[in-house]
């Protein structure tokens, strides 16, 4: 069948595409894990992403605005590593609810002591995690809150970003994309996934899960953003075929050295078989609020 043929050939886009899908913050049970080979959670009904009111209208910034220093005075947050310092800017106004949670839980301490519990080199660094294991973690509410999608915020290389389960459970989990220029992005085969998606949707995202590009809403800028500076694409909500992602709510502006350090620690599997667990714990000594001074 010509339907079968078309789906099953996709087996070889799934093998090429690298961790599709994302940094995931809860039970072993209910959350898929990063890595391409993780079983894909079954969305038959999602919304599509312009319906979703998870997706922010037009913040009137340009797409790649969040590569900008901050403003003199401005709150950043200043992340002192086991391994060095990492700053980072805010976006308060594209993302309000996920930096007023970030901000609120650095001021109590929270992020203080805790690991890097899920490192994966040329990909992301996660923690935020007082369980140390990717399960734990609460929002300063005590409860998840919902995702913050913004088409000019994306997760390039650098962009700090919210983990979470699905839709809207975001808690304390976080990561930093650090997957880089070296390979380059094949937007041939997100093409052709697209337009295998629009074919056959409900079967194409229990077969592939969610983690693919709506490339309707791809541009020229978007792709040279990402070829310019790597990230992954895949984690976009405000680009996704059924707006499944992570919201990006941070930039580094220093410290991307040392977010290359931490990738790179030896790891071991972890509880469910990941290669992503640091044998030697990195931490985050100290999490504080900052006023910007170039």
């Amino acid at each position: 069948m010509q339907y079968s043929k078309k789906i099953i050939g996709f087996i070889s886009i799934c093998a090429m595409m690298l961790n599709l899908a994302a940094c995931s913050g809860g039970s072993a049970a209910s959350m898929a894990s990063s890595s391409a080979s993780a079983p894909s959670q079954a969305v038959s009904s999602a919304p599509a992403a312009s319906q979703d009111d998870r997706i922010k209208p037009d913040d009137g910034k340009k797409l790649g605005y969040q590569l900008e220093k901050p403003a003199s005075g401005e709150e950043i947050a200043v992340l002192t590593t086991s391994m060095g310092v990492i700053k980072l800017r805010l976006f308060p106004e594209a993302a309000p609810k996920t930096v007023e949670n970030f901000k609120g839980l650095i001021k109590k301490g929270y992020y203080n002591g805790l690991t890097f519990h899920r490192v994966i080199n040329d990909f992301m660094i996660q923690s935020g995690d007082p369980k140390g294991d990717g399960t734990g973690g609460e929002s300063i509410w005590g409860k998840d809150f919902e995702d913050e999608f913004n088409a000019n915020l994306v997760n390039i290389r650098g962009a700090v970003s919210m983990a979470n389960g699905g839709p809207n459970t975001n808690g304390s989990q976080f990561f930093i994309n650090q997957k880089g220029t070296a390979e380059a992005i094949n937007w041939d085969n997100y093409q052709q996934a697209y337009n295998v998606y629009k074919q056959y949707p409900d079967a194409f995202v229990q077969q592939y899960g969610t983690y693919f590009l709506n490339m309707d809403k791809v541009t020229d800028a978007y792709k040279k953003l990402y070829n310019d500076n790597g990230g992954n694409p895949n984690l976009d909500g405000a680009y996704s075929i059924v707006a499944r992602g992570h919201t990006v709510f941070a930039q580094v502006i220093e410290g991307m050295d040392v977010v290359d350090k931490i990738a790179a620690v030896p790891v071991s599997e972890n509880d469910q078989g990941e290669k992503s667990k640091p044998t030697t714990a990195v931490t985050i000594k100290k999490a504080d609020i900052e006023k910007y001074r170039p």
